[in-house]
Protein backbone atom coordinates (compact mmCIF):
# COMPACT_ATOMS: atom_id res chain seq x y z
CA UNK A 1 0.00 0.00 0.00
CA UNK A 2 2.97 2.04 0.35
CA UNK A 3 4.29 2.58 -2.56
CA UNK A 4 0.59 3.66 -4.21
CA UNK A 5 0.82 5.77 -1.47
CA UNK A 6 3.77 7.72 -2.55
CA UNK A 7 2.82 7.12 -6.19
CA UNK A 8 -0.66 8.76 -5.77
CA UNK A 9 1.32 11.39 -3.88
CA UNK A 10 3.92 12.59 -6.55
CA UNK A 11 1.34 12.17 -9.14
CA UNK A 12 -1.18 14.80 -7.04
CA UNK A 13 1.65 17.41 -6.54
CA UNK A 14 3.30 16.33 -9.94
CA UNK A 15 0.06 17.38 -11.58
CA UNK A 16 0.12 20.99 -9.21
CA UNK A 17 3.36 22.33 -10.36
CA UNK A 18 2.18 21.18 -14.03
CA UNK A 19 -0.75 22.92 -13.88
CA UNK A 20 -0.45 25.75 -12.04
CA UNK A 21 3.37 26.65 -13.22
CA UNK A 22 1.78 26.57 -16.73
CA UNK A 23 -0.86 28.90 -16.03
CA UNK A 24 1.60 31.04 -14.08
CA UNK A 25 3.55 30.93 -17.33
CA UNK A 26 0.66 31.73 -19.61
CA UNK A 27 -0.30 34.72 -17.20
CA UNK A 28 2.88 36.32 -17.01
CA UNK A 29 5.01 35.66 -20.04
CA UNK A 30 2.99 34.04 -23.07
CA UNK A 31 0.34 36.19 -22.94
CA UNK A 32 2.00 39.82 -22.46
CA UNK A 33 4.18 38.62 -24.65
CA UNK A 34 1.45 37.31 -27.66
CA UNK A 35 0.25 40.80 -27.13
CA UNK A 36 2.58 42.39 -29.25
CA UNK A 37 1.99 40.03 -32.54
CA UNK A 38 -0.57 41.19 -34.82
CA UNK A 39 -4.14 40.01 -34.92
CA UNK A 40 -4.00 37.42 -37.00
CA UNK A 41 -0.93 35.34 -36.31
CA UNK A 42 -1.55 36.05 -32.32
CA UNK A 43 -5.44 34.25 -32.88
CA UNK A 44 -3.59 31.06 -34.36
CA UNK A 45 -1.06 31.02 -31.69
CA UNK A 46 -3.90 31.52 -28.99
CA UNK A 47 -5.71 28.54 -30.80
CA UNK A 48 -2.72 26.48 -31.18
CA UNK A 49 -1.88 26.88 -27.89
CA UNK A 50 -5.27 26.11 -26.56
CA UNK A 51 -6.13 23.06 -28.18
CA UNK A 52 -2.73 21.44 -26.67
CA UNK A 53 -3.15 23.15 -23.13
CA UNK A 54 -7.00 22.22 -22.87
CA UNK A 55 -5.72 18.53 -22.82
CA UNK A 56 -3.62 19.03 -20.05
CA UNK A 57 -6.55 20.75 -18.10
CA UNK A 58 -8.97 17.97 -18.70
CA UNK A 59 -6.05 15.15 -18.23
CA UNK A 60 -4.95 17.10 -15.00
CA UNK A 61 -8.43 17.61 -13.41
CA UNK A 62 -8.86 14.32 -13.76
CA UNK A 63 -5.67 13.35 -12.09
CA UNK A 64 -6.42 15.24 -9.08
CA UNK A 65 -9.59 14.03 -8.80
CA UNK A 66 -8.23 10.45 -8.27
CA UNK A 67 -5.56 10.94 -6.90
CA UNK A 68 -7.17 13.76 -4.06
CA UNK A 69 -9.85 11.05 -3.58
CA UNK A 70 -7.15 8.22 -2.80
CA UNK A 71 -5.30 10.58 -0.45
CA UNK A 72 -8.00 11.85 1.15
CA UNK A 73 -9.78 7.95 1.68
CA UNK A 74 -5.68 7.20 3.16
CA UNK A 75 -5.94 10.09 5.44
CA UNK A 76 -9.12 10.66 6.91
CA UNK A 77 -8.68 7.82 9.62
CA UNK A 78 -5.71 9.76 10.99
CA UNK A 79 -7.72 12.85 11.79
CA UNK A 80 -10.75 11.56 13.22
CA UNK A 81 -12.30 14.57 15.23
CA UNK A 82 -9.45 17.25 13.64
CA UNK A 83 -12.23 19.75 13.04
CA UNK A 84 -9.56 22.06 12.14
CA UNK A 85 -8.20 19.50 9.33
CA UNK A 86 -11.64 19.04 8.23
CA UNK A 87 -12.31 22.67 7.52
CA UNK A 88 -9.17 23.04 5.67
CA UNK A 89 -9.84 20.15 3.50
CA UNK A 90 -13.37 21.24 2.84
CA UNK A 91 -11.84 24.49 2.27
CA UNK A 92 -9.34 23.23 -0.25
CA UNK A 93 -11.67 21.09 -2.35
CA UNK A 94 -14.37 23.66 -2.50
CA UNK A 95 -11.37 25.81 -4.21
CA UNK A 96 -10.32 23.08 -6.14
CA UNK A 97 -13.79 22.90 -7.79
CA UNK A 98 -13.92 26.58 -8.76
CA UNK A 99 -10.52 26.63 -10.05
CA UNK A 100 -11.47 23.53 -12.24
CA UNK A 101 -14.51 25.74 -13.58
CA UNK A 102 -12.93 28.17 -14.15
CA UNK A 103 -9.86 26.29 -15.89
CA UNK A 104 -12.25 24.43 -18.05
CA UNK A 105 -14.04 27.70 -18.52
CA UNK A 106 -10.94 29.07 -20.33
CA UNK A 107 -10.03 26.35 -22.34
CA UNK A 108 -13.72 25.39 -23.32
CA UNK A 109 -15.86 25.83 -26.41
CA UNK A 110 -19.03 27.12 -24.70
CA UNK A 111 -21.20 30.07 -25.78
CA UNK A 112 -22.16 30.59 -22.70
CA UNK A 113 -18.60 30.53 -20.87
CA UNK A 114 -17.49 33.33 -23.57
CA UNK A 115 -17.71 36.24 -21.29
CA UNK A 116 -15.05 34.48 -19.10
CA UNK A 117 -12.72 33.67 -21.98
CA UNK A 118 -12.71 37.51 -23.31
CA UNK A 119 -11.60 38.38 -19.98
CA UNK A 120 -8.98 35.55 -20.04
CA UNK A 121 -6.26 37.97 -18.12
CA UNK A 122 -8.45 38.49 -15.18
CA UNK A 123 -9.69 34.74 -14.84
CA UNK A 124 -6.63 33.12 -15.57
CA UNK A 125 -4.96 35.48 -12.47
CA UNK A 126 -7.59 34.48 -10.43
CA UNK A 127 -7.01 30.99 -11.01
CA UNK A 128 -3.71 31.12 -9.76
CA UNK A 129 -4.16 33.29 -6.55
CA UNK A 130 -6.91 30.46 -5.90
CA UNK A 131 -4.70 27.78 -6.78
CA UNK A 132 -1.77 29.75 -4.26
CA UNK A 133 -4.21 29.50 -1.21
CA UNK A 134 -4.92 25.87 -2.08
CA UNK A 135 -0.95 25.43 -2.20
CA UNK A 136 -0.62 27.18 1.08
CA UNK A 137 -3.51 25.01 2.76
CA UNK A 138 -2.14 22.17 1.70
CA UNK A 139 1.03 22.95 2.72
CA UNK A 140 0.15 24.04 6.27
CA UNK A 141 -2.00 20.66 6.54
CA UNK A 142 0.79 18.67 5.76
CA UNK A 143 3.66 20.31 7.69
CA UNK A 144 0.62 20.67 11.28
CA UNK A 145 1.18 16.84 10.82
CA UNK A 146 -2.00 14.93 13.02
CA UNK A 147 -2.06 16.21 16.13
CA UNK A 148 -1.79 13.87 19.39
CA UNK A 149 -4.82 13.49 21.04
CA UNK A 150 -5.57 14.14 25.18
CA UNK A 151 -5.47 10.34 25.71
CA UNK A 152 -2.71 9.92 23.89
CA UNK A 153 -0.64 12.29 25.01
CA UNK A 154 -1.21 11.14 28.98
CA UNK A 155 0.15 7.91 27.99
CA UNK A 156 3.17 9.39 26.32
CA UNK A 157 4.22 11.84 28.75
CA UNK A 158 2.89 10.25 32.24
CA UNK A 159 4.98 7.31 31.51
CA UNK A 160 8.11 9.33 31.03
CA UNK A 161 7.62 11.15 34.02
CA UNK A 162 7.02 8.47 36.16
CA UNK A 163 10.18 6.45 34.81
CA UNK A 164 11.96 10.77 35.52
CA UNK A 165 10.49 10.09 39.40
CA UNK A 166 11.94 6.39 39.77
CA UNK A 167 15.40 7.72 38.41
CA UNK A 168 14.76 10.79 40.93
CA UNK A 169 14.30 8.80 43.97
CA UNK A 170 16.94 6.43 43.06
CA UNK A 171 19.65 8.66 42.77
CA UNK A 172 18.77 10.51 45.93
CA UNK A 173 18.86 7.13 47.90
CA UNK A 174 22.43 7.28 47.50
Amino acid sequence: MEIIDVISRVVHVATAITLVGGSVFMAFVLMPSAKQIDDEPHSQLASLVKSRWKRFVHGGILLFLLSGIYNYMRAIPKHQGDTLYHALLGTKMLLALVVFFIASALVGRSEKMEPIRKQKDKWIKVLILLAAIIVAISGFVKVRGVPVKADEASAVVLPGIELTARLFRASNKT
